[in-house]
């Protein structure tokens, strides 16, 4: 099997550049349409270009094992819910920090589920990891809102879902687990909007239904379709160049990336102690993915 890491960076990198920009307008989105609509309209969005696609290439889907792939669509939407939902309070650089403490819960899981042992090693970086978090949501201490640690819950959920991906969909095809989870999110839209017609619905991005998109929502919501698709391929190639251990790591310059993305467009500018705190959790998560490379009890 080819390995070629310098390659498999390229794309990674190619990946998260891409969604550390795309994922910036969404507080855009969040101005005038809602959470809901907006999972609605990208789903349709993606189905429509991959089913395009299908029809031209003459080629098909095809799911090995149905129960596997809708457990793990449901975990991994909901915590692409929760993240979303995050943009529309939080910079991306914030809402991809706690995104990312996936790597720490996937080591907590293991141990709380699978009875992993761990070493004094991967203990210090799932405390380091968590410092880091805490610094990047609330760098002031004396003006700590629960709500910034919303995004931490999405990073539990997508901890789940990568455990899932491996355990119950490792037969399928990247297209397949991908439109999976996009198909889910576009169900927890229509779910959210008749709950929301149901009970009543608000002004705000999470709490509005059904919202007609005008031409600028309707845009970007084109731009987040065709860059989720190019992410999700960039992302699958990346990871058959090399080996996933060294693959992820490169993951985490989505942090950078949405960090830079927040100061050019908008003038986010974080904290020195935001900015380490960023540090901390990539570094920590490198830790844990090097250090669990081919070992199961470090």
């Amino acid at each position: 099997m080819q390995n070629r890491p310098v390659a498999a960076a390229g794309f990674i990198l190619v990946a998260t550049l891409t969604i550390g920009f795309i994922d910036q307008f969404v507080r855009v989105i969040a101005e005038t349409s809602s959470l809901w609509t907006f999972h609605v309209i990208r789903t349709a969005m993606i189905w429509t270009g991959v089913l395009s696609w299908l029809a031209l290439s003459g080629r098909r889907l095809a799911v090995s094992n149905w129960r596997g792939l809708l457990a793990r669509s449901g975990i991994m939407a909901t915590a692409l819910m929760i993240y979303f939902g995050a943009l529309g309070f939080l910079p991306v650089a914030q809402a991809a920090a706690g995104l990312f403490t996936a790597p720490i819960w996937v080591l907590i899981l293991s141990v709380a589920v699978f009875g992993l042992r761990i070493g004094p090693v991967r203990i210090a970086a799932v405390l380091i990891g968590f410092a880091g978090v805490v610094m990047v949501l609330s760098p002031n201490p004396d003006a700590i809102e629960p709500l910034v640690f919303v995004p931490i819950l999405g990073g539990a959920f997508y901890a789940m879902g990568a455990i899932a991906t491996r355990e119950w969909c490792g037969t399928e095809t990247a297209l397949v687990v991908a439109l999976g989870s996009f198909t889910a999110q576009g169900l927890w839209g229509l779910v959210g909007i008749a709950a929301i017609e149901t009970l009543g619905p608000g002004d705000g991005f999470l709490t509005q239904g059904w919202v007609w998109p005008d031409g600028e929502v309707f845009a970007w919501c084109v731009v987040q379709a065709a860059g989720s698709l190019l992410a999700v391929v960039c992302l699958t190639r990346g990871y058959q160049l090399a080996e996933a251990s060294l693959v992820s790591v490169f993951e985490y310059s989505v942090l950078g990336f949405s960090a830079l993305f927040g100061l050019m467009l908008w003038g986010d500018a974080l904290s020195p102690v935001s900015l380490l705190g960023l540090g901390l959790i990539a570094g920590a998560g490198s830790l844990i993915v090097l250090r669990g490379r081919g070992a199961r009890v470090a």
